[in-house]
This record gives structure tokens, sequence and C-alpha cells, in this order.
């Protein structure tokens, strides 16, 4: 199958995404899973949720959909039933991505900005009730899809591929299933996630205003206070990933607002149209998303980077002394 340059250089990107994406993942779940990585197990349990979704999304969207269809054409994979399975699963797996990211984003702001609610809601319990409850729903709400595909060729009586039917763009109950959809992700979540974080930015701002007012200090002087040691920590993992989805996924809302708002479409085989261009580029970046959570857990945790090194050292460790 000859691809178009654009086609060609997200195959290639989504290769290496892949090969770092899959470990990065698995190594992240397994070293969070253990503790020790000085969080709470709520939280321990939110960036696990998150970092599990990450992984179903490459492992579905970039592996499977991507370059085991291209590989294999004709494989029980890309069998019409199998491949709107896929689909439907690739929906779901972004939808948690996306709305564990909120959860995340929301827990860490009523933290922060909440003293009153945080001892009732900050919990243990409380995340894993919230990443259930997200699971479920998003199972639910993508289960219709599975019946808004059909199969794009017929051979020998035997359906392949899986692509909208033309009902969907025009049948009521699917048009507003579509657009409950984009809702659902990624305007709401994306928009909830700069609001969240603008508010955060806003009672930190005043937070450390009253606080430098009753200590009697300046800007500087506040680097021992044990409170503001504490919130630093919270800020830094909040703003490192919500801030990394806000400009990952920030392609990706702008060529949906472009595209619905002018009402524009291209041709399939038009590759050298910018507008197909722009949503093979936006695609690839939020895709992207779900590989950069490791390296901001490396950068913004400590004892996870201390952890990190150890697991990826220790093998290096006992391959040097068996050759030895």
């Amino acid at each position: 199958m000859e691809l178009s340059t654009i086609e060609q250089t997200a195959f290639i990107y989504y290769h290496f995404l892949a090969i770092f994406g899959v470990p990065a993942n698995i190594l992240t779940i397994v070293l969070l899973s253990q503790g020790g990585c000085g969080l709470s197990k709520g939280i321990t349990l939110y960036l696990v949720g998150m970092t599990t979704a990450d992984l179903l999304v490459i492992i579905f969207n970039v592996i499977i959909y991507y370059m085991f269809c291209y590989y294999f054409l004709f494989s029980l994979l890309n069998y019409t039933p199998i491949a709107s399975v896929n689909e439907v699963i690739n929906y779901l797996a972004v939808d948690c991505s996306v709305w564990l990211t909120v959860a995340f984003t929301v827990d860490r702001f009523v933290l922060i900005c909440s003293p009153k609610f945080r001892e009732k809601y900050c919990r243990e319990k409380t995340a894993a009730v919230v990443i259930v409850t997200v699971c479920v729903v998003f199972c639910f709400k993508n289960i219709p899809l599975y019946f808004a595909f059909e199969p794009i060729y017929i051979i020998n009586n035997v359906e392949w591929g899986a692509q909208f039917k033309p009902t969907y763009y025009t049948l009521p109950g699917w048009v507003t299933f579509d657009w409950l959809d984009t809702i659902l992700n990624p305007l709401l979540p994306y928009f909830l996630i700069l609001l969240l974080n603008t508010l955060t930015v806003r009672h930190i701002v005043m937070a450390n205003r009253t606080r430098r007012a009753l200590q009697g200090q300046r800007n500087n002087q506040n680097s021992d206070d044990p409170e503001m040691q504490s919130r630093r920590k919270s800020i830094i993992l909040l703003f490192s990933i919500s801030g990394s989805f806000i400009v990952l996924w920030m392609p990706y809302v702008v060529f949906f607002l472009v595209s619905r708002i002018t009402d524009s479409q291209y041709e399939p085989d038009q590759y050298t149209d910018p507008l197909l261009i722009a949503e093979y580029t936006a695609d690839m970046f939020h895709l992207l998303s779900s590989c950069t959570n490791t390296c901001i857990y490396a950068l913004a945790q400590t004892k996870f980077r201390e952890k990190l090194r150890n697991a990826i050292m220790h093998p290096l460790f006992l391959i040097i002394k068996y050759a030895k």
C-alpha cells in the first residue's frame, strides 16, 4: 500500500510512539503500584488509572488501528465486526484518558483551593469511586457506536474494515450523539481543565499574598514553610500533567473548532490539502499525550525518579555482573 508524505510521516511517528510508550507506561504503572513515590494513595490511584488508559490508547489507537491494520490488511483485526469493536475501544480509551485527567485536576483543585472539603474528597476511596464511575459511564456511552459502522468493502461476501454509515451524519439521533460525543471529548474537558487551572493559579496567588502578610515575610523568605512546600509539590504535579494535556490537545481542539465553524471538508485522496494535514498533525499531538506522563513524573517527583533510575539500572548491573 503506497502512502502519501503525511501518511508516511505519521506512520513512522507512530512506530516511535509505540516503541517508547508501551514500556514507559507499563513501567510507570508498576512503579506507582508499588508505592513509595511520596504520593498519597488517592493520587496514586488517579495516576495509575490515567497511565493505564494511556497504555490502552497506544495499544488500540496506535498499534492496532494504525500499524497492525497496515501490515496485516486482511487479518482478523480488519474483519468488520472486530474492526467496529476496536473503534469503540479506541473511543473508550481516549475518553477515559481525558476524563481521568479531568478527575485528577479536580482532585488537585479541591486539595489546594478547598481546605474544608479536601478531607472528605481527597481520599483513596473517593478516587476509586471516581475512576470506576468514569470507566463505567464511558463504556455505556460508547456502546451505541458499534452500530454506527459499516464495512468499507466486501470481498467474497466477507466484510472488511469499518467506517461510519452515511446515516451517521444525517439521522437526527446520530447527529445528536455525535455532538454529545464532541462536547464530552474534547471540548468540555479541555475548557474544564483550563478553568480549574486558572482558578487554582488565582487561589495560589491570593493565598501566598495573605500568608506572606500574616508572617511578615518577603517573596523568597517562605522556602522553609511546610505548608508552602506541600502546596508547591501539588502545584508542580498538577501543572505538569494538566499543562501537558492543554498544550498537546490544543491543535486537535483548534482543528475541530475551525472545521466545524467553517464547515470545511476535504476529499480522502487529497493528501496535500492543508485541512487533512492539520487533522493528521492534531492526531499525532494528542496521541503523544499518552506517552508524556512518565517523563512528567520523572521530572516532577524525586522519589519516582529514583525508583525509575533503579528499575532501569538494576537489569544493566545484572547483565554486567553475569558478563564478568
